[in-house]
């Protein structure tokens, strides 16, 4: 039977079969190329057929879309022939002309845009369906994918460079899927973007200062040191002589209890029990630190600056505590060092650390440079005031309060206006239940 041999009808059902086979190579396309590749690699490695065959079709996307516009293009322009066929049967020589338009206007609404709109709604459910005809369908014109290929692989060259696909993602995309995941609960996204900021935070930002150390000066008298070494709340202190730059060892007080039922120990006796220290630049990034601490096997660093003398010290806890959160108390301290005040301000001690201030009452005040809510104030002016003065910082209203030593002791922080704290239903917390000043893993 030739083509003049059918019916108009024929001809009719015919265009309208094609139009469903170009929206199946429209719809495949589409979901192909939305389907997220990371999912995909989860499915196929969990044993979904359909998620099998999907991955090793992307894996080779100029074969995919050779066979996808091959059939699509094939049909497309079979019906368009068979449209001019019937508009010159109905309206002789101007249906020629009428055909073509109609059917660009048919196919564009029910063969493009409506499944690929589909499409891109639901990539999996089409996708992997479509991947079970798509891959045999491969197969099967191979030598015309490859000679298609072929040729527009070699005009396309020149234009495009390289070809090697780059599809690991970077630590600032990885941050961007962690954020917009629906399926990840707030406090899970929160620990993995803290994994994830590790490597910008340094031991330098969350170790205890030097003053605020807590160890054994070996030049106290032995009473005094057992008695300190009874009462000490830490397991693992500095044994140093004078100060914290000439520390002989790190003890760790389980190793001592005997003898301190029995206080029939001496310094020397007390040197035998420490562990050399461990010391590390202030400069390492956390992630770095915390291999060092699981290669060397240790839980306690002194944190030395560029001329070895000692600046802080940092603890295995510290680090977790930047991923996990707080989880323990200092009973040590006696005074809260953030106070909240009626009128929503916050009274601060100077001395206060700024990424525990952040934390504890959700604020984004500047880390990068000094450390303390003192330094901050000082670097801004860049001068120590001599009297009480108010400022505005980085969308905060400061208040001195007390200046004394050179150091201011106390001030008053509130949000400008139109600023507010980014955790909201926080009870504030005093900064030594929030962020450890001991410098001692309890």
């Amino acid at each position: 039977m030739t083509l003049a041999e059918l019916s108009t009808s024929a001809l009719l059902g015919t265009i309208l079969g094609l139009t469903a086979l170009s929206a199946y190579f429209s719809s495949s396309e589409t979901a192909m190329t939305a389907l997220n590749r990371y999912r995909l690699r989860h499915l196929a490695g969990e044993g979904h057929a359909g998620a099998r065959k999907a991955l090793r079709l992307t894996e080779q996307p100029d074969r995919l879309l050779g066979v996808i516009l091959i059939g699509n293009n094939f049909v497309n322009f079979l019906a368009a022939s068979l449209g001019a066929v019937i508009g010159l049967r109905l309206f002789g020589d101007t249906g020629v002309v009428l055909a073509p338009i109609a059917l660009t206007l048919f196919f564009l609404v029910f063969a493009e845009v409506t499944p690929k709109t589909i499409a891109a709604r639901r990539p999996e459910a089409l996708a992997f369906g479509s991947a079970h005809v798509l891959e045999p369908l491969l197969k099967l014109t191979r030598p015309l994918v490859w000679l298609t290929n072929g040729v527009s692989n070699a005009i396309a060259k020149p234009f495009i460079g390289s070809t090697d696909n780059n599809d690991h993602l970077s630590a600032e995309e990885l941050r961007t899927v962690v954020r917009e995941s629906a399926r990840v609960s707030a406090r899970h996204k929160s620990m993995l973007l803290s994994i994830l900021d590790l490597e910008n935070v340094t031991v330098n930002d969350i170790m205890v200062p030097r003053d605020e150390i807590i160890g054994i000066d070996l030049h106290d008298d032995m009473d005094d040191i057992l008695d300190a070494l009874a009462s000490s709340q830490h397991t693992r202190l500095p044994i140093y002589r004078d100060n914290v730059n000439n520390v002989v060892g790190m003890l760790h007080l389980r190793r001592l209890a005997r003898h301190l039922e029995q206080r029939d120990l001496d310094k020397h006796g007390l040197l035998k029990l420490t562990r050399e220290p461990y010391y590390v630049p202030e400069a390492t990034p956390l992630h770095t630190q915390l291999v060092n601490f699981q290669r060397e096997r240790r839980r306690t660093a002194l944190v030395v600056d560029e001329y070895g003398d000692v600046q802080g010290i940092v603890t295995l806890e510290d680090i977790l505590e930047e991923i996990v959160g707080e989880f323990t108390t200092d009973y040590a301290a006696n005074m809260p060092e953030i106070m909240p005040m009626p009128d929503g301000a916050y009274l601060i001690d100077g001395a206060a650390v700024l990424r525990d201030i952040n934390r504890t009452l959700g604020w984004n005040l500047p880390t990068r440079g000094p450390k303390t809510l003192n330094g901050l104030v000082v670097e801004a002016l860049q001068t120590i005031p001599d009297t009480n003065l108010c400022l505005r910082l980085d969308g905060y209203l400061v208040e001195t309060l007390q200046i004394s030593d050179n150091v201011i002791k106390h001030l008053i922080v509130r949000p400008a206006v139109g600023k507010h704290p980014q955790a909201t239903g926080v009870r504030p917390a005093p900064l030594s239940s929030v962020g450890r000043r001991d410098g001692a893993t309890d």
